[in-house]
């Protein structure tokens, strides 16, 4: 029994380990990590699908293929984002839109709104604004829409700052974290990740 106890401990300890290593939470390290220094490598399209988050079905696509993308194409979402990266390490407080404290749709309300684009307040009605597109065509500065703690309602919301082959970085305001960027190869994220929508114009 103790053997097995052992065991479960470490596994949960190295799900854990793997999940934060793609968390950022200071600007510092966002800008390290290359999310301030645009740029589009060859190709683009970044020819991601939503299955290309399920570990199960991934060697059906073509990793060659894929493109990284942390510039998007309307120079107005890429400024939305630098405004978004400059709240990391903000504290999460509900209803706040501001750097004393902000929910994940005030952090993405506020962010939008310093470009005069005026969304709605909360990330369920923000999930029917704009235009749904496929995890192919994502670009920094689209809505990326979650349905997390096992609602069966879009609940979490996040601004894309970076397209990989496998996976999508985004930066929101978690209940626990404050204001960090996160990974859709964080398997809590892969596993509820709902929708992205465009909101601007391209």
């Amino acid at each position: 029994m103790k053997k097995i106890t052992y065991f479960i401990l470490l596994a949960i300890t190295i799900v854990s380990c793997k999940t934060q290593s793609n968390i950022v939470t200071s600007k510092d390290e966002a800008i390290s990590k290359g999310m301030y220094s645009y740029s589009k490598e060859k190709g683009s399209n970044t020819n991601l699908g939503k299955e290309a988050f399920n570990k199960e079905e991934e060697n059906e696509f073509d990793r060659n293929a894929y493109v990284r993308v942390s510039k998007s194409d309307n120079a107005t979402a890429n400024k939305i984002v630098d405004v978004a990266l400059e709240n990391l390490g903000v504290k999460y407080k509900i209803g706040g839109t501001t750097k004393t404290g902000m929910d994940c749709s005030g952090l993405v309300f506020s962010s939008f709104g310093s470009y005069d684009v005026v969304l709605p307040r909360t990330s369920i009605d923000m999930s029917k604004h704009g235009e749904m597109i496929s995890t192919r065509e994502a670009q920094p500065g689209d809505l990326i829409f979650f349905k997390t703690n096992g609602k069966s309602v879009i609940n979490h919301v996040g601004i894309i700052v970076e397209v990989l082959p496998s996976e999508i970085k985004f930066i929101h305001s978690s209940t626990q974290k404050g204001v960090i960027v996160s990974s859709t190869s964080d398997a809590y994220y892969g596993k509820t990740f709902a929708q992205i929508n465009r909101v601007l114009n391209y």
